[in-house]
């Protein structure tokens, strides 16, 4: 009998360690009261668990709704979090046949910190970083077991070490140049066997890619970032996965994917987005075509991975006290949903920002998604900021090709400008030199380094929100090749080896020094002018290789000035009367030198003037 008993004991024992394992993943792992929405959505995956049926033990959370998977390893249930609940631990409780499993779910309390979210603007420069080829503060995880693709510095598409230690360790480089935000290429897990460096394939939502850190490292970077005066703009995709997720073993539904049983590429035709006259067809084979077969396309319009997405974008917001997303490929997923992502996001932080990458020179199509904007269509967008890639075009046709005789080079900029018609928020516009993804700006500048000047003192103190990539400031570049492993390179100073240290100084050339010093600058300058970062903006018609324009509220003008033709130039004065006069001094803020405008300003070959305007009464 005793036999029997310890048999029986046994077996239930098993049968209940057997439950305890179908239980493989709860997300979001944990939540917080206090929040606008209050429908929280569990993703519950194990083995079975989709023939469990829920229950919960809380006196301010109860059951919505419950919805099972097309596989039984899914469960999602959906949770009512009352108005006034308390933070606390809840009981998940899932019954079987009698049998009954429990899960702990945490409810945090909401950060009450006024700050915690505060969204980047016009006052701020932002630093773009790639995170595996800046700097590797910690050698012990540049290769990680069961992740693929190894550590290979030879290979510019491989993994070279860089971490979030690495970035830790000279956040102080990065506060001292003058930038006031941080944002990294995504460092969410990619476990692909090839070129999983850059972040764009995602493989858990949740876990920071362990040979980038964790999550809590993630967290502590962000907190020491922001005591320095640096706020963290978070990287995002949902549009695509990367092919090694762990839902590619066990998708949820039969729709979780577009062309879930027939991959077909996307047509990249974005213009389907506006277009009156687009075929449905063609919307199809764009929003719904995966960006490479390595990259499964998220089907957004299933309202279970809809929830699912929008919850994770909030929880790393909450988590980590993030100052902005950037999210990729903005016009590729299903557009009413990323109206309704960054609705939802907003929603619950109203200072936050969020800015999207629509890849388009024509701004008819960028202004597109701009919250604020009225569309023909009727489409309602609430995404606060888009890149100004129209201006970035604009900025480099004008400083490497002359146009027709009669047409000043500069054209190309003034008329980009004069555009902001078409925007809602023209201040609220990120405007950059150079990305990720394009040739570095003193390689597309055919390694000019007065252009360079000129470029970098533009997007400075342009309308907007400026963006820099990492060494752009020490005149990185990669003449030869657009290869994007060859752009993304290493960043002087964060690798063992090398002959040179953009965050000393050491072993950098006259020229690298020089560049760097005029980043420093004119940064930290421009971190404390309100004129630059909200006044007015009042351009004047370009003449010939010369381009003005003012930034001007009551109390202060700043007036910038380009010459791009190699000879010196005698600027006339008398057409700005309405921004300055014969009596107003001139500050030069890259030499300190000081003098009067009265009739003529004498430009120098190739040149940037930027001249803090003192005049009397200061009008």
């Amino acid at each position: 009998m005793q036999r029997l008993i310890l048999t029986a004991l046994a077996l239930l024992l098993a049968a209940h360690a057997s439950l305890a394992e179908s239980i493989a993943r709860v997300e979001p792992p944990n939540w917080w009261v206090g929040f606008e929405h209050r429908e929280l959505q569990l993703m519950i995956h194990g083995d079975g668990i989709g023939r469990n049926e829920p229950s919960v033990r809380h006196d301010d959370v109860t059951i919505a709704r419950v919805v099972r998977g097309d596989s039984p390893n899914y469960l999602f249930v959906y949770l009512d979090i009352a108005e006034d609940a308390a933070p606390g631990t809840l009981e998940l409780r899932f019954e079987s046949d009698g049998d009954i499993l429990t899960h702990n779910y945490e409810l945090k309390a909401k950060n009450s910190d006024p700050g915690h979210a505060v969204g980047f603007s016009a006052k701020d420069a932002i630093y773009l970083v790639t995170p595996d080829r800046f700097a590797n503060g910690n050698p012990a995880n540049d290769t990680v077991e069961g992740m693929g693709d190894p550590l290979n510095r030879d290979d510019d598409y491989g993994r070279h070490g860089g971490d979030l230690a690495g970035v830790a360790a000279h956040l102080d480089y990065i506060a001292d140049m003058g930038f006031t935000q941080l944002w990294l290429n995504p460092i969410l897990e990619n476990k692909v066997e090839r070129a999983s460096y850059h972040g764009y394939s995602t493989t858990d939502y949740y876990a920071v890619d362990p040979r980038f850190g964790t999550n809590a490292e993630f967290k502590a970077l962000t907190d020491q970032a922001r005591s320095m005066g640096v706020g963290m703009i978070m990287d995002q995709i949902v549009n695509h996965i990367g092919i090694g997720h762990w839902w590619m073993d066990d998708l949820p539904t039969e729709d979780w994917l577009n062309f879930q049983n027939d991959v077909t590429i996307t047509s990249h035709a974005r213009t389907v987005n506006l277009d009156q006259y687009a075929s449905e067809y063609d919307r199809m084979m764009h929003t719904d075509g995966w960006f490479v077969e390595s990259m499964p396309d998220l089907n957004q319009r299933n309202p279970l991975l809809a929830d699912y997405l929008i919850q994770n974008s909030i929880w790393w917001i909450e988590t980590v006290g993030l100052s902005g997303i950037r999210q990729d490929t903005w016009p590729y997923p299903d557009k009413h949903f990323m109206a309704e992502w960054a609705r939802r996001i907003m929603q619950q932080y109203p200072d936050f920002n969020i800015v999207g990458e629509e890849w388009s020179t024509n701004p008819v199509i960028v202004s597109y998604w701009q919250r604020g904007k009225v569309n023909p269509d009727g489409y309602v967008s609430h995404l606060p900021s888009v890149f100004d890639f129209p201006l970035q075009d604009a900025v480099v046709k004008a400083l490497t090709t002359d146009g027709p005789e009669w047409q000043s080079p500069w054209t190309s900029v003034y008329e980009s400008l004069a555009n902001d018609i078409l925007y809602p928020d023209p201040l609220n516009i990120v405007i950059f030199p150079d990305n990720h993804d394009m040739d570095r700006i003193f390689t597309q500048l055919n390694e000019d380094e007065n252009l360079f000047r000129i470029a970098i003192a533009l997007f400075a103190t342009m309308r907007g929100i400026p963006q820099f990539f990492y060494g752009d400031e020490i005149l990185m570049s990669h003449t030869g090749t657009s290869s994007h492993g060859a752009l993304r390179m290493d960043m002087p100073g964060g690798f063992e080896g090398g002959s040179s240290n953009a965050f000393t100084g050491d072993g950098l050339t006259d020229a690298e020094r020089s560049a760097q010093e005029f980043v420093r600058t004119l940064l930290n300058w421009r971190k404390n002018r309100d004129v630059v970062h909200y006044g007015r903006y009042m351009q004047y018609a370009p003449i010939g290789d010369t381009f003005v324009y003012f930034r001007y509220d009551e109390d202060d003008t700043v007036m910038v000035v380009f010459n791009r033709s190699d000879e010196t130039q005698r600027l006339e004065l008398d057409r700005f009367y309405e921004r300055i006069n014969s009596k107003d001094t001139a500050t030069d803020i890259m030499n300190g030198k000081q003098f009067m405008l009265d009739d003529v300003l004498v430009l120098e070959p190739m040149s940037v003037h930027i001249l803090d305007i003192t005049r009397p009464g200061n009008r």
